[in-house]
């Protein structure tokens, strides 16, 4: 793996790895067991497209307007910064725990419209895909392919892995202390990118 892909790949780890209401709904799906595998493809394929246009529209607005890249650089520093304290901050504070739903069998339908407003309705998701991978793939001119290709892989492992692990997540994700855990290290993760972006 070449450095592109490792930073799309770490970068789109990283961001993904934040829970939020679309991986709740992956885990719910999971510990229920219920069209498990349709519900994680259709978001990797959702992350697939909005990385896709992020890195490509990027690149072609960055040679339209130099001043872009650098500026969106900055901003995404201070993102990446801003994200990781969030996560420090729910570390810290603690509280989060995850009850697996309980209830009727879903139908298909049922199981992916909620998925589908979380992804496509949700600002945050098109900030961190389209705008923070896009402007992050500036740093590696002619290899945003690699980037998008490490960012998108990134996703397709963790909505797959958490999906189908969720049955052995469910135990340890309904103790305060693992969201805590988690929230530290998605911390470590955007800092560690603020400053490696800030350095380049």
């Amino acid at each position: 793996m070449n450095a592109a892909a490792f930073a799309g790949f770490r970068l789109g780890f990283g961001l993904i790895l934040a829970i939020g209401a679309q991986n709740a709904l992956v885990l719910r799906q999971g510990i229920r067991r219920e069209h498990v595998f349709a519900v994680c493809l259709f978001c990797a394929l959702s992350d697939a497209v909005l990385i896709a246009g992020g890195v490509s529209g990027f690149a072609a607005a960055s040679l339209a307007a130099p001043w872009l890249a650098p500026a969106l650089r900055w901003a995404g520093v201070a993102f990446l910064a801003w994200y990781g304290a969030r996560a420090f901050r729910a570390a810290w504070a603690g509280g989060e725990s995850l009850r697996a739903a309980a209830g009727s069998a879903v139908t298909l339908r049922a199981a992916i419209v909620p998925v589908a407003a979380v992804t496509w309705a949700n600002p945050h998701v098109w900030l961190d895909t389209v705008v923070l991978l896009g402007s992050v793939s500036a740093q590696y001119p002619g290899q945003g392919m690699a980037f998008a290709l490490g960012a998108t892989s990134a996703s397709f492992l963790f909505f797959f892995g958490l999906g189908y692990g969720a049955r052995l997540l469910a135990p340890l994700f309904a103790q305060a202390l693992a969201w805590r855990v988690l929230d530290g290290l998605v911390g470590l993760t955007m800092w560690s990118l603020a400053a490696g972006l800030a350095l380049r």
